[in-house]
């Protein structure tokens, strides 16, 4: 298994959470240091921290913080109070399922130990947010090798955003599948949407396809359906947000585009994502709620308008790909076909960790 890329987007350290600050890639290497639930939630918020994997383990850790901060009382108002800061935190970016999975584990693991005394429940909370950081480690290394499995020889990928370690604890989820093809000697050529309005693609998937040494052309969104009529496309990856109970995906901003364009070329289309992002809780994907932010990130970027300054814009974070243009969803446990409902039914016997709110 490779040892690279050899960077974590997030770390716990000292008592205190540090991470590469997205924003600034490529050009700088920032590492910032979070000592605060609100500087977490700040940093979710703003993309600072990005990927649905790396948002689910800053929020755990940004629990902790929170209720480190608490005062001693009785379990039932350090509970409230847990339960405050937890909705707070999922309250930065309602769409990526991993986020409210995570904060909901946290609090589970509390109340099941709540005759402890809080300095310990305190420390439970940390000891829970580090197995999720490890678990999402070992989950994305599974991912990649059965990914790896359906990525034939010579291929040229097409892929989305940002799913390496930038936005996971490590290796990624779709990144992760061409991590591993690539060291089976399978990958040609990974073709990469630049991923607008925010250029995840281009500033981060870049960046980290040159540390891993894997080859790789930067193109235009809307270049892809042209590369899939040249047949310079074998297969597209993405990750995902959150996946309805149907298979119905949510994830970046154009991902639906390329799942129709797949069809309509008969490219191979594969999610690659953990059971953590699978939300049994939504039947379809007509129930994911979509995340529109600020119209300046279209408007302009980096501080330089591109655009008039008074005009509507409709900039949505996340589309919804219906489940019936996704050949497969990669997961830790191997890759799941349609019928995607039968499957997840089967896989979580109709009951996984996320299946009630916050």
């Amino acid at each position: 298994m490779p040892e690279k890329p050899e960077f974590q987007s997030i770390t716990w350290q000292d008592g205190n959470l540090q991470i590469i600050d997205q924003t600034f890639l490529p050009d700088r290497e920032v590492y910032s240091q979070l000592t605060s639930v609100g500087q977490v939630w700040d940093a979710i918020k703003n993309m600072r921290i990005r990927g649905a994997p790396a948002i689910g383990i800053a929020g755990a850790y940004g629990l902790h913080l929170g209720i480190n901060d608490l005062h001693e009382t009785g379990f039932g108002t350090f509970y409230s109070e847990s339960q405050r800061i937890a909705e707070y935190l999922n309250s930065s970016r309602p769409t990526a399922v991993n986020l409210s999975w995570a904060l909901k584990r946290v609090l589970q693991t509390i109340y099941s130990q709540k005759e402890k005394p809080v300095s310990e429940l305190k420390e439970i909370a940390l000891q829970t947010a580090i197995t999720i950081h490890e678990e999402d480690e070992r989950m994305c290394k599974s991912i990649g090798r059965h990914g790896a499995e359906r990525v034939p020889g010579n291929a040229s990928i097409l892929t989305h955003c940002n799913t390496g370690g930038l936005a996971t604890a490590k290796y990624g989820t779709a990144f992760s599948v061409i991590l591993h093809a690539h060291q089976d000697g399978k990958v040609k050529m990974v073709w990469v949407d630049e991923t607008r309005p925010m250029l995840q693609g281009s500033r981060l998937t870049t960046w980290e396809l040159d540390k891993a040494g894997i080859p790789f052309t930067l193109n235009i969104d809307s270049a892809a359906a042209f590369l899939m009529q040249q047949n310079k496309v074998d297969l597209i990856i993405t990750g995902a947000d959150r996946i309805a109970k149907n298979g119905d995906t949510a994830n970046k901003i154009g991902t639906y585009n390329l799942a129709v364009l797949a069809r309509a070329h008969n490219i191979p289309f594969y999610i690659a994502a953990p059971y953590s992002t699978i939300d049994m809780n939504l039947d379809t994907g007509d129930q994911i709620d979509i995340e529109e932010r600020d119209p300046s990130e279209v408007t302009g970027f980096n501080g330089h308008q591109a655009a008039p300054e008074k005009l509507n814009v409709y900039n949505p974070a996340f589309d919804v790909t219906p489940h019936d243009y996704i050949t497969a969803i990669i997961t830790e446990n191997g890759v799941i076909e349609p019928d995607y409902t039968e499957q997840f039914e089967r896989i979580f016997n109709q009951k996984i960790p996320n299946s009630e709110a916050l």
